[in-house]
């Protein structure tokens, strides 16, 4: 039987022995880091509201706070942004309609996330009709001034 790849609302749906809390590599600081349950992740995505962004480290902190660690797993924390992205779009794909607005979850220092569905012209586009200005700068792109648009209430 060939081996079917899962969905991305599959992988958010898999049973998860998350969140998990454990030492910390020295190389990221030491103390404790919590490995976030990707359900974790999306709830923070979805807060989110429209006209505000929020970066990974911005997510991460959030998820530490909730768990009482220093710190959360920054590659775990963005491959499950990722698959909250996808899975969102594939929502839009089956059922007309984003489950979460994904765009508005931005990478370190307002860049924009080519992993994300459709590219960071598609994250471009969105955030645009949100109001948001995009500059370019070379294959990446960035949300003007993403400061002022924090959404600190993660």
């Amino acid at each position: 039987m060939p081996y079917k790849k899962k969905t991305a609302r599959e992988k958010l749906a898999t049973p998860h022995n998350l969140p998990e809390v454990k030492p910390a590599p020295e190389i990221w600081g030491g103390g404790t880091m919590v490995i976030p349950h990707p359900m974790q992740v999306r709830e923070l995505m979805d807060s989110i509201p429209e006209g505000r962004v929020a970066t990974l480290d911005e997510v991460r902190i959030s998820l530490a706070g909730k768990n009482g660690a220093d710190i959360a797993c920054p590659m775990t924390s963005g491959i499950f942004m990722s698959i909250v992205a996808q899975a969102s779009h594939e929502d839009k794909e089956e059922q007309g309609s984003f489950s979460v607005a994904y765009w508005r979850s931005l990478k370190r220092n307002g860049e924009l996330n080519p992993k994300f569905p459709e590219g960071i012209e598609g994250q471009a586009k969105r955030l645009e009709a949100e109001g948001h200005s995009i500059t370019h700068r070379g294959k990446k792109a960035f949300v003007e001034d993403f400061e002022k648009y924090l959404f600190q209430s993660l």
